[in-house]
Formats: C-alpha cells, structure tokens, sequence
C-alpha cells in the first residue's frame, strides 16, 4: 500500500514580488537592506561547497590588497571588532590567513593571505562573479556600471562619517559588488 501525502501537492507557491511594495518604494535603507539580504543568500550558497563565507572572502580579498592591519580591514569590510576577531579566528583555523605583527606597531595585527587563502580567493571568485551577474542581470546591461559606480558611492559616502573604502582596499572608489 502506497500513502500519498496532498501536503505538498496542496501548499502555495509564494509570490516573489518584483517591485517593492509601494509603502517601502522610496524607502532607501529598506532597499538597500532588502538588496544586500538577498545577494548575501544568494552568494552565501554559491559559497557553500567552497567552505568559505561572504564574509571570510571579503576579508581574504581585502587583505590580499596589500599589508592592512585588522583594524583597517574592519572598517573597510564593515565588520565591528567581535565579528572580525571570529572571522580571523575562523580563517586561522583552516589555514586561510595568519595575523603578524606590524613591522611599524607590534601592538597592531596585519593579516596576512596564506597560499591556501590565495587560492580559495581565487576559486571563488568566478562563483562570485556569476551571481554578481545574475543578480545584476534584471538590470539593463547599460545601466549596470552606473548602478555600481552609484551604490559605490553612498556605500563609501564620507559624509555620513563612514570611513574611506578605497584606503584599505586599494580599489578605486566605485567598487563592485563582492
């Protein structure tokens, strides 16, 4: 005997709005939130088979960019200070990034990019870019570096007392979406 079950059969589909609902429209930090939670489910399932998150890359990227204190990746990436110790702790672990000692300030940590760390950057990079380019992909093709270029700006904006996104990075300051 054979047992169906209609739960499954009978549970609605969720409609997926494709435009906000008109009381959050003009609502930029719901937009931008609402933006960033879902790049960051897409990106972190991409992520997964590679053991890495958004997170741990983005700190991995932006150390690679040159000998930046944790301080200073922090700030760049957005992290408070709790999170970035974990994610240090967590990298350290798999042998993805070590912290040393400044050579100017041996109080202060630069965090340094392991040859494995390296390559896990750069292997997931082209599953990072895929998904950069399906999410950007509902824009018109012409409209998406001016969109970058412009969320670049308010993300690094200085005079909301945001701190200086290219300083760390070494990235010009229109970034692409990591």
């Amino acid at each position: 005997m054979s047992v169906t079950s209609t739960a499954d059969m009978s549970a609605p589909v969720p409609v997926v709005p494709t435009t906000p609902p008109e009381a959050l429209a003009s609502d930029l930090c719901w937009l931008l939130t609402r933006a960033s939670q879902v790049l960051y489910a897409q990106f972190s399932a991409a992520l997964q088979a590679s053991g890495i998150s958004p997170r741990q890359h983005a700190v991995l990227a932006t150390a690679l960019t040159g000998e930046h204190t944790q301080t200073d990746i922090a700030r760049t990436v957005g992290l408070d200070k709790t999170t970035m110790m974990v994610t240090l702790d967590e990298l350290e672990r798999s042998g993805l990034a070590q912290r040393r000692p400044l050579a100017t300030d041996r109080r202060a940590r630069v965090v340094a990019v392991t040859p494995a760390g390296e390559r896990a950057v750069l292997e997931t990079e082209a599953v990072l870019e895929r998904v950069r380019g399906e999410v950007l992909s509902v824009l018109p093709p012409d409209e998406r570096q001016s969109f970058l270029r412009s969320l670049g700006r308010l993300a690094c904006c200085q005079t909301f007392g945001s701190v200086d996104c290219t300083a760390a990075a070494g990235t010009p300051a229109a970034p692409t979406l990591r």
